[in-house]
Protein backbone atom coordinates (compact mmCIF):
# COMPACT_ATOMS: atom_id res chain seq x y z
CA UNK A 1 0.00 0.00 0.00
CA UNK A 2 1.54 2.96 -1.22
CA UNK A 3 0.82 6.76 -0.04
CA UNK A 4 1.89 9.81 0.12
CA UNK A 5 1.17 12.70 3.25
CA UNK A 6 1.83 16.29 3.13
CA UNK A 7 0.25 19.20 4.99
CA UNK A 8 -1.08 22.19 3.21
CA UNK A 9 -0.01 25.86 3.81
CA UNK A 10 -3.16 26.46 6.61
CA UNK A 11 -1.61 23.20 8.67
CA UNK A 12 -4.74 20.50 7.46
CA UNK A 13 -2.73 17.12 6.53
CA UNK A 14 -3.35 15.15 3.68
CA UNK A 15 -3.01 12.01 2.67
CA UNK A 16 -3.08 10.53 -0.85
CA UNK A 17 -3.29 7.26 -2.21
CA UNK A 18 -2.99 7.32 -6.51
CA UNK A 19 -4.80 3.61 -7.79
CA UNK A 20 -6.16 3.79 -11.49
CA UNK A 21 -9.37 3.52 -11.01
CA UNK A 22 -12.40 5.05 -12.98
CA UNK A 23 -13.92 5.76 -9.32
CA UNK A 24 -11.84 8.16 -6.78
CA UNK A 25 -13.13 8.91 -3.29
CA UNK A 26 -11.97 11.59 -0.65
CA UNK A 27 -12.98 13.48 2.37
CA UNK A 28 -12.52 16.37 5.05
CA UNK A 29 -11.76 14.84 8.72
CA UNK A 30 -12.26 16.83 11.79
CA UNK A 31 -11.42 15.99 15.19
CA UNK A 32 -14.08 16.68 16.83
CA UNK A 33 -17.00 14.54 17.71
CA UNK A 34 -20.01 14.28 20.25
CA UNK A 35 -17.44 13.96 23.42
CA UNK A 36 -16.19 17.62 22.66
CA UNK A 37 -19.49 18.61 23.39
CA UNK A 38 -20.74 20.36 26.63
CA UNK A 39 -23.10 19.00 29.34
CA UNK A 40 -25.53 21.52 27.68
CA UNK A 41 -24.60 20.41 23.73
CA UNK A 42 -25.19 17.12 23.81
CA UNK A 43 -26.12 16.00 19.96
CA UNK A 44 -24.90 19.85 18.91
CA UNK A 45 -21.80 18.06 16.70
CA UNK A 46 -24.08 15.74 14.93
CA UNK A 47 -26.62 18.59 14.35
CA UNK A 48 -24.09 20.41 12.46
CA UNK A 49 -23.22 17.50 10.35
CA UNK A 50 -26.54 17.62 9.41
CA UNK A 51 -27.09 21.61 8.90
CA UNK A 52 -23.31 21.86 7.05
CA UNK A 53 -25.78 20.78 3.71
CA UNK A 54 -28.02 23.04 3.94
CA UNK A 55 -26.60 26.22 2.72
CA UNK A 56 -23.30 27.79 1.96
CA UNK A 57 -22.39 31.70 0.67
CA UNK A 58 -22.08 30.13 -2.67
CA UNK A 59 -25.04 27.50 -2.77
CA UNK A 60 -28.48 26.67 -1.54
CA UNK A 61 -29.35 23.36 -0.07
CA UNK A 62 -30.64 21.76 -3.46
CA UNK A 63 -27.60 23.03 -5.40
CA UNK A 64 -25.37 21.05 -2.58
CA UNK A 65 -27.19 18.25 -2.92
CA UNK A 66 -27.16 17.74 -6.35
CA UNK A 67 -23.54 19.07 -7.14
CA UNK A 68 -22.06 15.42 -6.91
CA UNK A 69 -25.20 13.34 -7.81
CA UNK A 70 -25.40 15.27 -11.30
CA UNK A 71 -22.44 13.91 -12.17
CA UNK A 72 -22.71 10.29 -11.07
CA UNK A 73 -21.18 10.95 -7.39
CA UNK A 74 -22.44 10.47 -4.01
CA UNK A 75 -22.26 12.86 -0.82
CA UNK A 76 -22.35 11.72 2.87
CA UNK A 77 -21.14 12.93 6.38
CA UNK A 78 -21.34 11.22 9.37
CA UNK A 79 -19.92 12.43 12.99
CA UNK A 80 -18.99 9.35 15.91
CA UNK A 81 -17.70 10.05 19.57
CA UNK A 82 -14.11 12.03 18.42
CA UNK A 83 -14.96 12.93 14.65
CA UNK A 84 -16.63 14.47 12.13
CA UNK A 85 -16.21 13.15 8.61
CA UNK A 86 -17.29 14.21 5.17
CA UNK A 87 -16.72 12.61 2.18
CA UNK A 88 -17.99 12.13 -1.60
CA UNK A 89 -17.10 9.25 -3.86
CA UNK A 90 -17.15 10.44 -8.01
CA UNK A 91 -15.65 10.09 -11.17
CA UNK A 92 -12.04 10.67 -11.28
CA UNK A 93 -11.96 13.37 -13.39
CA UNK A 94 -14.15 15.32 -10.99
CA UNK A 95 -11.44 16.27 -8.33
CA UNK A 96 -11.79 19.84 -9.23
CA UNK A 97 -15.83 19.53 -8.49
CA UNK A 98 -15.72 16.97 -5.04
CA UNK A 99 -13.06 18.97 -3.46
CA UNK A 100 -14.39 22.76 -3.98
CA UNK A 101 -17.95 21.19 -2.73
CA UNK A 102 -16.37 19.74 0.51
CA UNK A 103 -14.57 22.73 1.35
CA UNK A 104 -17.54 24.89 0.33
CA UNK A 105 -19.51 22.82 2.94
CA UNK A 106 -16.99 23.26 5.86
CA UNK A 107 -15.93 26.72 5.68
CA UNK A 108 -18.74 28.57 4.17
CA UNK A 109 -21.67 26.91 5.49
CA UNK A 110 -24.45 29.97 6.27
CA UNK A 111 -26.82 27.73 8.48
CA UNK A 112 -30.37 29.49 7.46
CA UNK A 113 -32.94 29.85 10.72
CA UNK A 114 -35.36 28.46 8.19
CA UNK A 115 -33.14 25.40 7.55
CA UNK A 116 -32.08 24.88 10.73
CA UNK A 117 -35.82 24.25 11.95
CA UNK A 118 -36.46 22.05 9.27
CA UNK A 119 -33.85 20.14 10.57
CA UNK A 120 -34.37 20.04 14.02
CA UNK A 121 -37.45 18.04 13.17
CA UNK A 122 -35.73 15.38 10.86
CA UNK A 123 -33.41 14.55 13.60
CA UNK A 124 -35.78 14.14 16.45
CA UNK A 125 -37.45 11.80 14.21
CA UNK A 126 -34.11 9.92 13.79
CA UNK A 127 -33.60 9.42 17.38
CA UNK A 128 -37.47 8.17 17.87
CA UNK A 129 -36.56 5.97 14.89
CA UNK A 130 -33.49 4.92 16.55
CA UNK A 131 -35.23 4.36 19.53
CA UNK A 132 -37.09 1.48 18.03
CA UNK A 133 -34.17 -0.46 17.59
CA UNK A 134 -33.22 -1.92 20.52
CA UNK A 135 -30.12 -3.70 18.80
CA UNK A 136 -28.48 -0.67 18.43
CA UNK A 137 -30.08 1.19 21.01
CA UNK A 138 -28.35 -0.58 23.54
CA UNK A 139 -25.00 -0.42 22.51
CA UNK A 140 -24.61 3.17 23.01
CA UNK A 141 -26.62 2.50 26.74
CA UNK A 142 -23.83 0.37 27.38
CA UNK A 143 -21.22 3.31 26.78
CA UNK A 144 -23.46 5.56 29.02
CA UNK A 145 -23.00 2.44 31.88
CA UNK A 146 -19.06 2.48 31.32
CA UNK A 147 -18.60 6.37 31.40
CA UNK A 148 -21.27 8.02 33.72
CA UNK A 149 -20.92 11.78 33.94
CA UNK A 150 -18.68 12.13 31.15
CA UNK A 151 -18.71 13.20 27.26
CA UNK A 152 -18.29 9.44 25.95
CA UNK A 153 -21.42 8.26 27.48
CA UNK A 154 -23.47 10.92 26.14
CA UNK A 155 -25.70 10.06 23.08
CA UNK A 156 -24.30 10.90 19.76
CA UNK A 157 -28.13 12.35 18.54
CA UNK A 158 -28.46 14.00 21.48
CA UNK A 159 -32.50 14.37 22.92
CA UNK A 160 -35.50 15.56 21.34
CA UNK A 161 -35.11 18.88 24.36
CA UNK A 162 -31.47 19.21 23.37
CA UNK A 163 -31.71 19.69 20.01
CA UNK A 164 -34.77 21.54 19.87
CA UNK A 165 -32.86 24.55 22.05
CA UNK A 166 -29.71 24.97 19.45
CA UNK A 167 -29.00 28.00 17.64
CA UNK A 168 -27.20 29.02 15.29
CA UNK A 169 -25.05 31.00 17.94
CA UNK A 170 -24.83 27.75 19.08
CA UNK A 171 -23.23 26.12 15.94
CA UNK A 172 -21.13 29.16 14.86
CA UNK A 173 -19.45 28.73 18.49
CA UNK A 174 -19.09 25.23 17.81
CA UNK A 175 -17.31 25.02 15.49
CA UNK A 176 -14.91 28.45 15.98
CA UNK A 177 -13.54 26.54 19.06
CA UNK A 178 -13.32 22.66 17.64
CA UNK A 179 -13.06 22.91 13.63
CA UNK A 180 -9.31 24.59 13.10
CA UNK A 181 -7.17 22.96 10.21
CA UNK A 182 -4.60 21.97 12.81
CA UNK A 183 -6.86 18.89 13.80
CA UNK A 184 -8.50 18.41 9.98
CA UNK A 185 -7.22 15.50 7.81
CA UNK A 186 -7.97 15.72 4.33
CA UNK A 187 -7.60 12.07 2.56
CA UNK A 188 -7.80 10.45 -1.16
CA UNK A 189 -7.80 7.53 -3.24
CA UNK A 190 -8.06 8.13 -6.93
CA UNK A 191 -6.31 8.37 -10.21
CA UNK A 192 -4.59 11.69 -9.73
CA UNK A 193 -1.14 12.81 -9.07
CA UNK A 194 0.00 14.54 -5.83
CA UNK A 195 1.21 16.87 -7.42
CA UNK A 196 -2.07 17.61 -9.09
CA UNK A 197 -3.98 17.13 -6.22
CA UNK A 198 -1.83 19.74 -3.89
CA UNK A 199 -2.06 22.18 -6.33
CA UNK A 200 -6.10 21.81 -6.30
CA UNK A 201 -6.05 21.64 -2.77
CA UNK A 202 -3.60 25.09 -2.22
CA UNK A 203 -5.99 26.65 -4.74
CA UNK A 204 -9.01 26.33 -2.41
CA UNK A 205 -7.50 26.57 1.10
CA UNK A 206 -6.31 30.32 -0.43
CA UNK A 207 -8.54 32.30 1.97
CA UNK A 208 -8.74 29.26 4.46
CA UNK A 209 -6.68 30.01 7.91
CA UNK A 210 -8.44 29.05 11.29
CA UNK A 211 -6.62 29.41 15.08
CA UNK A 212 -4.63 26.97 16.14
CA UNK A 213 -6.69 25.43 18.87
CA UNK A 214 -5.84 22.96 21.52
CA UNK A 215 -7.75 19.83 22.89
CA UNK A 216 -10.07 20.29 26.15
CA UNK A 217 -10.62 16.36 26.11
CA UNK A 218 -10.76 15.16 30.00
CA UNK A 219 -9.76 11.14 30.26
CA UNK A 220 -12.50 9.39 31.51
CA UNK A 221 -12.44 8.22 35.66
CA UNK A 222 -12.47 4.89 37.31
CA UNK A 223 -15.57 3.29 36.74
CA UNK A 224 -16.88 0.45 38.95
CA UNK A 225 -18.89 -2.60 37.10
CA UNK A 226 -22.47 -2.76 37.24
CA UNK A 227 -25.04 -5.13 36.33
CA UNK A 228 -28.79 -3.63 35.07
CA UNK A 229 -31.75 -5.23 33.20
CA UNK A 230 -33.98 -2.90 31.86
CA UNK A 231 -37.47 -3.20 31.09
CA UNK A 232 -38.31 -2.33 27.02
CA UNK A 233 -41.06 -2.76 24.64
CA UNK A 234 -39.24 -5.09 22.10
CA UNK A 235 -39.92 -9.39 21.47
CA UNK A 236 -36.45 -10.16 22.14
CA UNK A 237 -34.22 -9.70 25.21
CA UNK A 238 -31.08 -7.82 24.10
CA UNK A 239 -27.41 -8.43 26.09
CA UNK A 240 -24.08 -7.10 26.33
CA UNK A 241 -21.42 -8.54 28.63
CA UNK A 242 -17.47 -6.30 28.50
CA UNK A 243 -16.14 -3.36 30.12
CA UNK A 244 -13.21 -0.70 28.73
CA UNK A 245 -9.98 -1.68 26.65
CA UNK A 246 -7.05 -0.47 25.60
CA UNK A 247 -6.81 3.15 23.92
CA UNK A 248 -6.26 3.33 20.15
CA UNK A 249 -2.85 3.75 20.35
CA UNK A 250 -1.69 1.47 23.57
CA UNK A 251 0.56 -1.12 22.50
CA UNK A 252 -1.69 -3.88 23.61
CA UNK A 253 -4.49 -2.73 21.35
CA UNK A 254 -3.51 -4.87 17.80
CA UNK A 255 -3.87 -7.75 20.87
CA UNK A 256 -7.18 -6.65 21.66
CA UNK A 257 -7.68 -6.54 18.06
CA UNK A 258 -6.95 -10.35 17.35
CA UNK A 259 -8.03 -11.54 20.45
CA UNK A 260 -11.56 -9.80 19.81
CA UNK A 261 -11.37 -11.40 16.06
CA UNK A 262 -10.77 -14.85 17.66
CA UNK A 263 -14.00 -14.74 20.11
CA UNK A 264 -16.45 -12.84 17.88
CA UNK A 265 -15.02 -11.56 14.57
CA UNK A 266 -17.00 -11.25 11.25
CA UNK A 267 -15.63 -14.76 10.60
CA UNK A 268 -18.09 -18.11 10.44
CA UNK A 269 -15.47 -19.40 12.53
CA UNK A 270 -15.34 -17.37 15.19
CA UNK A 271 -15.54 -18.98 18.99
CA UNK A 272 -18.96 -17.43 19.52
CA UNK A 273 -20.33 -18.39 16.46
CA UNK A 274 -19.15 -22.24 16.55
CA UNK A 275 -19.45 -22.99 19.88
CA UNK A 276 -23.40 -21.32 20.71
CA UNK A 277 -25.12 -20.22 17.45
CA UNK A 278 -24.01 -23.29 16.02
CA UNK A 279 -23.68 -25.51 18.62
CA UNK A 280 -26.86 -24.41 20.66
CA UNK A 281 -28.97 -22.19 17.56
CA UNK A 282 -29.91 -20.19 20.90
CA UNK A 283 -29.37 -16.84 18.70
CA UNK A 284 -28.87 -14.82 15.08
CA UNK A 285 -26.87 -11.95 16.37
CA UNK A 286 -24.38 -12.69 18.43
CA UNK A 287 -20.99 -10.59 18.60
CA UNK A 288 -17.78 -9.40 20.11
CA UNK A 289 -16.64 -6.00 19.53
CA UNK A 290 -13.82 -3.66 20.31
CA UNK A 291 -14.18 0.28 20.01
CA UNK A 292 -10.88 2.22 20.63
CA UNK A 293 -10.70 6.05 21.52
CA UNK A 294 -7.86 8.51 21.91
CA UNK A 295 -7.67 7.31 25.67
CA UNK A 296 -9.76 4.56 26.23
CA UNK A 297 -11.64 1.42 24.63
CA UNK A 298 -15.11 -0.64 24.50
CA UNK A 299 -14.97 -4.64 24.45
CA UNK A 300 -17.70 -6.43 24.54
CA UNK A 301 -19.66 -9.34 23.27
CA UNK A 302 -23.43 -9.17 22.03
CA UNK A 303 -26.48 -11.03 21.93
CA UNK A 304 -30.02 -10.64 20.76
CA UNK A 305 -32.09 -13.99 21.59
CA UNK A 306 -34.88 -15.36 22.93
CA UNK A 307 -36.14 -14.59 26.69
CA UNK A 308 -36.03 -18.41 27.30
CA UNK A 309 -32.37 -18.89 26.28
CA UNK A 310 -30.82 -16.10 27.27
CA UNK A 311 -29.83 -16.97 30.63
CA UNK A 312 -28.20 -19.87 28.81
CA UNK A 313 -26.80 -17.52 26.17
CA UNK A 314 -24.85 -15.58 28.80
CA UNK A 315 -23.81 -18.65 30.61
CA UNK A 316 -21.90 -20.39 27.48
CA UNK A 317 -20.72 -16.78 26.32
CA UNK A 318 -19.52 -16.23 30.12
CA UNK A 319 -17.73 -19.59 29.03
CA UNK A 320 -15.69 -18.79 26.12
CA UNK A 321 -14.32 -15.49 28.04
CA UNK A 322 -13.04 -17.95 30.72
CA UNK A 323 -11.83 -19.96 28.17
CA UNK A 324 -9.71 -17.50 26.92
CA UNK A 325 -8.50 -15.79 30.30
CA UNK A 326 -7.10 -19.94 31.05
CA UNK A 327 -6.18 -21.66 28.19
CA UNK A 328 -3.56 -20.40 26.08
CA UNK A 329 -3.84 -21.02 22.14
CA UNK A 330 -2.06 -23.51 20.35
CA UNK A 331 0.94 -22.99 17.96
CA UNK A 332 -1.64 -24.05 14.73
CA UNK A 333 -4.94 -21.94 16.23
CA UNK A 334 -2.33 -19.05 16.86
CA UNK A 335 -0.92 -18.89 13.06
CA UNK A 336 -4.89 -20.17 11.34
CA UNK A 337 -5.58 -17.04 14.23
CA UNK A 338 -2.79 -14.31 12.23
CA UNK A 339 -3.47 -15.20 8.76
CA UNK A 340 -7.25 -15.30 9.24
CA UNK A 341 -7.17 -11.52 10.60
CA UNK A 342 -4.50 -10.22 8.06
CA UNK A 343 -6.24 -11.49 5.02
CA UNK A 344 -9.56 -9.66 6.11
CA UNK A 345 -7.04 -6.27 6.66
CA UNK A 346 -5.94 -7.08 3.25
CA UNK A 347 -9.23 -7.61 1.45
CA UNK A 348 -10.36 -4.19 3.59
CA UNK A 349 -8.02 -2.48 1.61
CA UNK A 350 -9.55 -3.44 -1.76
CA UNK A 351 -12.26 -1.20 -0.98
CA UNK A 352 -11.18 2.10 -1.74
CA UNK A 353 -13.69 4.10 -0.41
CA UNK A 354 -13.10 2.43 3.15
CA UNK A 355 -9.34 2.61 2.51
CA UNK A 356 -9.60 6.50 2.06
CA UNK A 357 -11.40 6.66 5.42
CA UNK A 358 -8.77 4.37 7.03
CA UNK A 359 -5.72 6.44 6.04
CA UNK A 360 -7.34 9.51 6.91
CA UNK A 361 -8.29 8.46 10.50
CA UNK A 362 -4.87 6.89 11.13
CA UNK A 363 -3.25 10.09 10.28
CA UNK A 364 -5.59 12.27 12.18
CA UNK A 365 -5.14 10.34 15.77
CA UNK A 366 -2.00 9.12 15.30
CA UNK A 367 -0.26 11.58 13.04
CA UNK A 368 1.34 8.37 11.30
CA UNK A 369 -0.15 5.54 9.13
CA UNK A 370 1.03 1.83 8.79
CA UNK A 371 1.79 0.33 5.87
CA UNK A 372 0.21 -3.68 5.42
CA UNK A 373 3.83 -5.01 5.90
CA UNK A 374 4.01 -2.91 9.45
CA UNK A 375 0.84 -4.69 10.39
CA UNK A 376 1.93 -8.14 9.39
CA UNK A 377 5.57 -7.37 11.51
CA UNK A 378 3.22 -6.21 14.42
CA UNK A 379 0.11 -9.10 14.23
CA UNK A 380 2.97 -12.00 13.56
CA UNK A 381 5.09 -10.70 16.66
CA UNK A 382 1.70 -11.35 19.04
CA UNK A 383 2.36 -14.85 21.29
CA UNK A 384 0.02 -16.79 22.81
CA UNK A 385 0.91 -15.61 26.34
CA UNK A 386 0.56 -11.92 24.66
CA UNK A 387 -3.45 -12.89 24.27
CA UNK A 388 -3.77 -14.57 27.70
CA UNK A 389 -2.32 -11.47 29.59
CA UNK A 390 -4.93 -9.08 27.28
CA UNK A 391 -7.34 -11.75 27.86
CA UNK A 392 -6.70 -11.96 31.93
CA UNK A 393 -6.43 -7.80 31.79
CA UNK A 394 -9.73 -7.02 29.56
CA UNK A 395 -12.13 -9.99 30.50
CA UNK A 396 -11.42 -10.05 34.22
CA UNK A 397 -15.03 -11.10 35.68
CA UNK A 398 -14.28 -8.41 37.95
CA UNK A 399 -14.02 -5.48 35.65
CA UNK A 400 -16.89 -6.86 33.89
CA UNK A 401 -20.53 -4.92 33.28
CA UNK A 402 -24.16 -6.18 32.37
CA UNK A 403 -26.56 -5.07 30.75
CA UNK A 404 -30.32 -6.29 29.50
CA UNK A 405 -33.11 -5.21 27.58
CA UNK A 406 -35.79 -7.42 28.59
CA UNK A 407 -39.16 -7.66 27.21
Amino acid sequence: MEFETFELSNGIRVVHKQVNRPVAHCGLLIMAGSRDEKPEEEGLAHFIEHVLFKGTKRRKAFHILSRMEDAGGELNAYTDKENTVIYTSFLQGDYKRAIDLVFDIAFQSTFPAKELQKEKEVIIDEINSYKDSPSDLIFDDFEALLYPNHPLGMNILGTPTQVKSFTREDVLRFMKREYSCNRMVFSSVGNISKAKLENLLEKEIADINTPTTVFDRKEPAGHLPKVITKAASNFQTHAIIGGRGYAANHPKSRTLLLLNNILGGPGMNSRLNLNIREKYGFTYNLESFYNSYSDTGVFGVYAGTDPETMGKTLKLIERELKKLREKPLGSMQLVKAKRQFLGQVAMAQENNASLMLALGRSLLSFDKIDTFEEIINKIENINANDLLEVANEVLDPKCLSKLVFTP
